[in-house]
């Protein structure tokens, strides 16, 4: 058992491994018969557009770094060092979209994303740099702990030195994706290695059919007898074979015959098998086939309704990820109750100008938006507050339940002092007002008021 103690180990002693680590690619090998892995899967069209739509729309969504106001709201913690890593520049050599496009590319391809956190004496994070998915390991000590083991080559970036380096959790921000145990994910090219060979083959099959003059091969039938068969096949195939050899005529001497022996890409229903593995690589990701070109059951009706159950099903997973992985290795314990990280995502769920206004006018009239609320939304300037950009106005024909029955009340008791000093003035006799020089018209006055 010595030889082959290491293959079986008890499922409930994991003692320097995770098992999410331990999933291998099998040197990419598929059914199809053709090599899949992370890169050669990204020459296919429907792979490269998937990642390109998800890597793009993480990386285009606008990140703050907020805080939390001693009111219970929140604003955007402009002064933490924090916000401009998120928000600007996350090292001095990329951007934060390209920052957050090559993890997010490393997600959906490895799925796992790595990035190492560099610190300054005080512990600040100071800076943060990718990390390849394929050279990372993630391991167990002999005290159940976790580290990553990042093998290195002159490739990287000069923060990390030496052949092999480890690194403790703190100083690794590290985003999973799916995977067998909550630590580490597993490649979606992987799981579905040979759907992606399938298509790799249909897309190489097409290829040859018209690298080869999109003619069908066949047979030269000769009455008589060749001396050198290979001389008159390599002649064959140097004139009439390729795509730039299409369409020329061909001369048989000799008695010679063609006779095509294959059948159609049609009758083999070659188009056919091309959509539908488009469409499988498309439901890999989760992502609407109109986005990666396929409109045939796209119509004005519902197009927009798929894009916001993109922004809903498809990519808000997503984002949880992002936000909550890096609340949890950028921000101490003191840290998280005070900051938190988040992606705007209202931009993608806008609909067209007109519901957006309709939207805006009901929360306007509602009183639970104000005039800067909505133009903040609209990208617009603010209305300084002294011409009250920021009052939350409701219409004059509504009021709170409870004060139905005093407004109710108040009018009840107007109305019954207005008839008793009606009533007071019209018993008046005649004489008891002759010293005013017209009592009726005061009397008219009076009643105006009262009105």
């Amino acid at each position: 058992m010595g030889l082959f103690s290491g293959l079986f180990r008890a499922r409930d002693a994991p003692t320097n491994r995770t098992s999410g680590s331990a999933y291998s690619f099998f040197m990419g090998g598929s059914t199809s018969g053709k090599r899949v892995n992370e890169r050669s899967s990204m020459q296919m069209t429907a792979v490269y557009s998937c990642v390109r739509i998800l890597s793009e729309a993480v990386a285009g969504l606008p990140l703050h770094f907020y805080k939390y106001t001693d009111n219970g709201g929140k604003e955007k913690a402009t002064d933490h060092p924090m916000y401009f890593l998120l928000h600007d520049e996350p090292n001095p050599e990329m951007t934060s979209f390209v920052f957050r496009e090559t993890l997010m590319t490393h997600l959906l391809l490895w799925g796992n994303a790595y990035s190492q956190i560099i610190r300054n004496g005080k512990g600040e994070v100071i800076g943060l740099y990718p990390l390849m998915p394929d050279r990372m390991n993630v391991e167990r000590d002999s005290k159940g702990q976790l580290y990553y083991e990042y093998t290195v080559s002159m490739d990287d970036a000069p923060t990390v030195k030496g052949s092999t380096v480890v690194l403790p959790p703190t100083e690794v921000l590290h985003i999973p994706g799916l995977g067998f145990d909550g630590l580490v994910g597993y490649s979606p090219i992987a799981m579905a290695k040979n759907a992606i060979g399938m298509a790799i083959a249909c897309e190489e099959y097409g290829a040859k059919f018209f690298a080869n003059g999109a003619q069908p091969s066949g047979v030269l039938e000769h009455p008589g007898t060749l001396k050198d068969p290979s001389r008159v096949r390599e002649s064959w195939q140097s004139t009439f074979g390729g795509s730039h050899n299409a369409n020329k005529v061909a001369v048989l001497e000799e008695g010679m015959k063609y006779t095509p022996i294959s059948i159609s890409p049609e009758q083999a229903q070659f188009l056919e098998t091309r959509k539908f593995q488009i469409n499988e690589i498309a439901r890999i990701f989760r992502v609407p086939p109109h986005m990666v070109g396929d409109l045939e059951k796209s119509s004005f009706s519902n197009i927009e309704q798929q894009s916001l159950e993109f922004v809903k099903y498809t990519l808000d997973p997503w984002v949880s990820r992002w936000e909550q992985s890096m609340a949890r290795s950028l921000l101490t314990p003191e840290e998280k109750k005070r900051y938190f990280v988040k992606f705007n995502v209202d931009g993608l769920l806008r609909g067209d100008y007109q519901s957006r206004m309709n939207g805006y006018a009901v929360g306007r009239q509602n009183g639970w938006m104000s005039a800067n609320d909505i133009r903040e939304l609209e990208n617009l300037d603010r209305i300084p507050e002294e011409l009250g950009g920021d009052l939350y106005l409701i219409n004059g024909n509504m009021m709170p339940l409870s004060m139905s029955g005093a407004a109710y009340q108040k009018g009840k008791e107007e109305s019954d002092e207005n008839e008793e000093v009606l009533e007071l003035e019209e018993g008046e006799e005649p004489g008891a007002g002759s010293d005013r020089a017209d009592t009726g018209a005061e009397r008219h006055h009076r009643r105006g008021k009262l009105v």
